[in-house]
């Protein structure tokens, strides 16, 4: 599955690989009325899955 610009600028951000270049264009796409849904929908499918990972690490043992 190919990424949308938007995913693939939001994965740079997060593994901290953006250039300048895309970092505006990222800013210009969360102020643009037309993309923030998008933006926003990707940024929260990432932090749920962030959160299923705190609440999975979180979890206690089982006991052996």
């Amino acid at each position: 599955m190919s990424l949308s610009r938007a995913e693939y600028l939001i994965e740079k951000l997060i593994s901290n690989k953006l250039s300048g270049e895309e970092l505006s264009e990222l800013l210009d796409g969360v102020s643009n009325e037309n993309d923030q849904q998008h933006y926003s929908e990707i940024l929260e499918i990432y932090f749920n899955r962030l959160v299923e990972q705190n609440d999975e690490n979180e979890k206690p043992e089982s006991n052996k």
